[in-house]
């Protein structure tokens, strides 16, 4: 074995890093035959899905091809650097997909809407205006007035009032006495 200019033997993963960096495509096909099935069966053991890991097994290796000058052998072994390069895209896919399916359920929770039965609903309408009317007979006339204009009619205390020709804290108190009749009236038919 000899020694190349790097201080790195010929023939190593090290050395063929080396070459790649500077370009050398047959140094690159020698070191792709020789990490790309320790690579795929990281990234298989990782993943569990044989297509996905062959693309992240094919991504990492373009990655290795681009940014072979990155590699310092005085940092560490070839083979734990491209490792550790297939082991960190193989968990981002993880992380990745796990995260777009959390998207999706979220997503499609946020999207159920809920079925009623709109005839049960207009039905039961209708019984609350029923109930609702024969409530109101229940109550004194100026109440009945007094609520009529102020709920129905969208009237201010003080126009209410002035509609009937009362005083204000008398319809305040008419609407309050009335609201309270009404809630009983209404709990009792129920």
């Amino acid at each position: 074995m000899t020694v190349a200019t790097n201080g790195v033997a010929e023939g190593t993963a090290e050395s063929l890093l080396h070459s790649c960096a500077l370009g050398d495509e047959e140094a690159f096909a020698t070191l792709y035959d020789r990490v790309s099935p320790r690579v795929y069966g990281l990234c298989l053991r990782i993943l569990r899905d044989p297509a996905q890991a062959e693309e992240v097994a094919q991504e990492v290796l373009i990655e290795i091809w681009r940014t072979a000058a990155r590699f310092d052998h005085r940092k560490g072994s070839a083979n734990a650097w491209i490792t550790t390069m297939a082991h960190r895209r193989a968990v981002d896919r993880v992380r990745s997909e796990q995260a777009a399916s959390d998207r999706e359920r979220r997503a499609a929770a946020g999207n159920t809407e809920v079925d009623y039965d709109s005839v049960s609903e207009q039905a039961t309408s209708k019984l609350e205006q029923r109930q609702v009317r024969r409530c109101l007979k229940t109550l004194t006339e100026l109440q009945r007035q007094a609520i009529t204009l102020a709920y129905y009619g969208g009237h201010t205390y003080r126009q209410t009032a002035k509609l009937l020709e009362a005083a204000v804290p008398t319809i305040k108190t008419r609407i309050r006495d009335g609201l309270i009749r009404l809630r009983d009236c209404l709990e009792v038919s129920r």
